[in-house]
């Protein structure tokens, strides 16, 4: 956090022509300020000179307009941080990723101490303590110590959600278990499916179940409906034991083991594999990794779909402010030391790159407002965090987000082969969300740029999570683009020629999978003899904590 905001003062304080035209701006925008101000104070009419953000809920109620004094108190604020962001963006003498840096920690502190974060300087919070007669501050005091005792600023209460109860409820059997991963086959919904089965590769950052959170959401009952065979990786949640399981583990006894399965289960050649997330990026390693270890003819997976995947992290999104050579040796050394990347540190990375929204909203509805958190399982699940193994987190981090390599032909040798993208000939179907911050878009859709087969496209609206779990729905709640796309196409490009429709991207999605996969074949027993149940879906692996 230090280091980008010191060079950064540094660097103004180095070229003080630039900060002296720089105060020069910011004296104007103060004028306008204090001319609003006395305006308001006059009881004289007088427009804003600086409005919220459209997605800034802070200031959303009408007392921050209507009431003079609120008005002023939110106007100096915005002024104030848009200034001090948009100095630190226009910095002199500093990378473009430092930067961000700059702004990014700057933003978290001026994020922390809005007026609306704290009681006296929040007119809504002080109105709801008088009408229920202090009673909203009694209920917030109790949910601050609720959050205490758990260690966290709950987003939902964990009581309303049980796995396997109200959550990952569609049936199906285990029936694959090793020290990694556990496979669930899904008892197939349609007496009759397509030839070759799906697979899943799940990120083993949380749980699997945010394919399968309730049957309007499910991706996997939807791909049964769809007369498809799903099997489906539920990961291990490491503990100090697991701590030199490396990421080439990961790829021959996690996905191989899951491919095996399937065409065990299923008696099936190949298979269509399925990776989201940091789940995707290990399967492109993987498909890499098979076309080299197999003949073409033999390579276990026909096609592929990938979710929200980087293979480039050179633009790795807000992340970013996370990745350097001291982050990294600060994080791998507090890994050595346990064994394993704490799920919760994770988590609150994650929850800070978007703090208004996943932290300070929380603060206020539930301190402040002594309001209860509504029941929502995508949160519950977002709160259901997994642990990382030390040396394969260290090694991800390292070679793949610090020194970018995958992308390098042959840069990287992983279970005994060397990683060559442009190897992968297979058709790819990949999706990226459109405000996803976590793997954006247009990164993900350099993945294409480095794969040799047929590719097609998706550009979902809404985040990493809601773009993927994106069920049909009359009327349709959102949009996207899709079209062919060629290893030399720019994403920009591709959006320019792509297909804009409204509604859900998985009947595109449905229309390309379902002749790929073969014909329609009795459906498979969810056991066999060879694969023997081990546990009834979801298994054990997800309730382990």
């Amino acid at each position: 956090m230090a280091a980008p905001l010191v060079h950064a003062q540094l660097a103004w304080l180095a070229h003080p022509q630039e900060l002296a035209d720089r105060i020069s701006n910011v004296s104007s925008s103060l004028w306008a300020l204090q001319w609003h101000s006395w305006r308001r104070a006059m009881g004289l009419p007088s427009d804003d000179p600086l409005k919220p953000n459209a997605d800034d809920m802070r200031f959303a109620d009408k007392v921050w307009e209507e009431s003079p004094t609120w008005d002023l108190v939110k106007e100096w604020y915005l002024v104030l941080t848009h200034h001090v962001q948009d100095m630190l963006y226009e910095t002199p003498g500093l990378s473009q990723k430092e930067r961000r840096r700059a702004a990014f920690w700057w933003r978290k502190w001026l994020n922390a101490v809005a007026p609306t974060n704290f009681l006296m300087t929040n007119p809504v919070a002080m109105q709801r303590a008088i009408e229920t007669r202090g009673d909203s501050l009694v209920k917030g005091l109790r949910n601050y110590l609720d959050d205490l005792h758990a260690g966290n600023i709950r987003m939902t209460d964990p009581g309303d959600f049980k796995v396997g109860k109200n959550l990952a409820l569609t049936a199906g059997k285990v029936v694959f278990r090793n020290r990694l991963l556990e496979v669930i086959h899904y008892a197939p919904s349609q007496p009759r499916v397509h030839q070759v089965p799906v697979v899943i590769v799940t990120p083993w950052i949380n749980k699997f179940y945010i394919l399968d959170l309730n049957p309007k959401k499910s991706l996997v009952r939807y791909l049964l409906d769809q007369g498809l065979d799903v099997f489906i990786t539920s990961w291990k949640n490491p503990g100090e034991d697991m701590r030199d399981v490396r990421f080439d583990d990961y790829l021959t006894e996690g996905i191989q083991s899951l491919v095996d399965t399937a065409r065990g289960v299923s008696g099936a050649a190949r298979v269509h594999a399925i990776g989201y997330c940091i789940g995707g990026t290990a399967l492109t390693t993987y498909m890499a990794w098979a076309n080299r270890h197999h003949t073409p003819e033999d390579v276990p997976v026909a096609h592929c779909t990938l979710f929200t995947t980087l293979v480039d992290f050179h633009k790795p999104g807000d992340i970013e402010v996370f990745v350097d050579e001291g982050s990294i040796r600060y994080l791998t050394e507090n890994m050595e030391k346990k064994g394993y990347l704490d799920g919760a540190e994770m988590a609150s990375a994650f929850r800070l790159l978007r703090s208004n929204s996943l932290i300070w909203h929380y603060v206020v509805h539930g301190w402040l407002y002594g309001e209860t958190p509504p029941p929502f399982d995508v949160l519950y699940w977002n709160m259901d965090t997994t642990r990382m193994p030390y040396a394969m987190h260290a090694w991800y981090l390292r070679e793949l987000y610090l020194h970018n390599r995958l992308i390098d032909k042959d840069a990287l040798t992983v279970a005994g082969e060397p990683i060559d993208l442009g190897r992968i000939t297979q058709p790819v179907y990949a999706v990226g969300a459109e405000d996803d911050h976590i793997a954006p878009w247009r990164q993900t859709f350099k993945t294409l740029n480095h794969l040799s087969g047929p590719k097609r496209f998706v550009l979902s609206s809404s985040g990493h999570i809601l773009g993927i779990v994106n069920p049909p729905v009359d009327p349709p709640k959102r949009h996207f683009w899709v079209g062919p796309a060629r290893r030399t196409d720019t994403a920009d490009g591709w959006q320019g020629g792509a297909s804009h429709q409204t509604g859900s991207w998985w009947t595109d999605w449905m229309a390309w999978l379902k002749p790929q996969c073969g014909d329609l074949v009795d459906a498979p027993p969810v056991a066999t003899e060879a694969f023997p149940a081990l546990a009834d879906a979801p298994g054990t692996y997800v309730l382990e904590r």
